[in-house]
């Protein structure tokens, strides 16, 4: 057994030792939802080649201290504690792991794995690499995977052509991906792209989306 048990945690670091350097191929839930739909769209596209709002706008949604972390809100994990739910308190490193290693449940033993698994990512993947995987593997629509899919998909246009108003749209979509249509929003999710806009320009000022992106201009 400590023989498995240790082939497996060779196996998921050479992984993340590969992963950092080569796109993932599809994901254990992309591959469920293939079988699924008898398909999928998945197209993957370089962090150069994304329109930089889509980024920012992404974290401001996701996770605003994406830059300051190592892996875990800590603050986000209390409050989220006090209220007594464990709605916000996922980084979007631990979204990755989940999407990338891991399988889709809330269950005790994969939340256990992702918590050690997370800390490792962390240590061999830099911030822009990270989010660079979460942006082609997130699932925007039933069957539709990464912000170059989703782009076509909803706007007919490519991930780098994004506007700050379609980025907004897709990244406060992602909670919901199948109930939310970024081409059709409703009122609440237009409202919801509008802060997550004002989000996205506020981590860009405060130097917040400094670890992934372009530093902001100096002020005068």
């Amino acid at each position: 057994m400590l023989r498995v048990v240790a082939g497996v945690w060779v196996l998921i670091l050479l992984a993340v030792l590969v992963f950092a350097m080569l796109p993932p191929p599809r994901t254990p839930y992309m591959l469920q939802e293939s079988a699924r739909l008898d398909g999928i769209r998945y197209d993957w596209t370089d962090m150069d080649e994304i329109a930089p709002v889509m980024a920012r706008a992404v974290v401001a949604a996701e996770d605003a201290n994406f830059c300051l972390h190592w892996g875990f809100d800590m603050v986000a994990i209390r409050r989220a504690l006090d209220e007594g739910t464990g709605r916000g308190a996922s980084t979007i490193t631990q979204q990755v792991v989940k999407n990338v290693f891991l399988w889709h449940g809330r269950n005790w033993g994969r939340k256990a794995l992702e918590a050690v698994i997370t800390p490792v990512v962390e240590t061999f993947w830099s911030k822009r690499r990270i989010l660079e995987v979460y942006l082609n593997v997130a699932e925007f629509d039933a069957g539709v995977f990464g912000v170059q899919a989703a782009a076509e998909h909803y706007f007919n246009t490519d991930a780098a052509k994004l506007t700050p108003t379609q980025a907004a749209r897709l990244a406060a979509a992602l909670p919901a991906p199948k109930d939310r249509n970024p081409a059709k929003p409703t009122d609440f999710l237009r409202r919801r792209a509008a802060a997550i806009l004002d989000g996205a320009e506020t981590i860009r000022a405060d130097g917040r989306a400094g670890c992934f992106g372009p530093a902001p201009a100096p002020r005068d």
